[in-house]
């Protein structure tokens, strides 16, 4: 007798997602190289926020409030000055 239903043709795949992550997350880390400075990485990226949004002219520092407000850009430490 032949099953016609739509599971006929599927197969139970198991994956250990946890041992996957582990793999991923030390894949990461050995391509980043020993040079990686995380510390260095996020300041960068402060200083690289902080010229992307200073010397604003009027109009454009209101559409940077009103994306803040609307949560398009997300809230940041001393944000209140950001584009200023």
């Amino acid at each position: 007798m032949r099953d016609d239903s739509p599971n006929e043709n599927l197969h139970l795949m198991e994956i250990d997602l946890t041992r996957e992550e582990a793999r991923r997350r030390a894949e990461v880390i050995a391509a980043l190289g020993e040079d990686w400075d995380p510390i260095a990485v996020l300041e960068g990226e402060e200083e690289a926020y902080r010229r992307l949004y200073s010397g604003l002219d009027e109009e454009q520092r209101a559409v940077y409030r009103q994306l803040r407000e609307a949560g398009v850009l997300p809230p940041r430490e001393g944000d209140e000055n950001a584009a200023d």
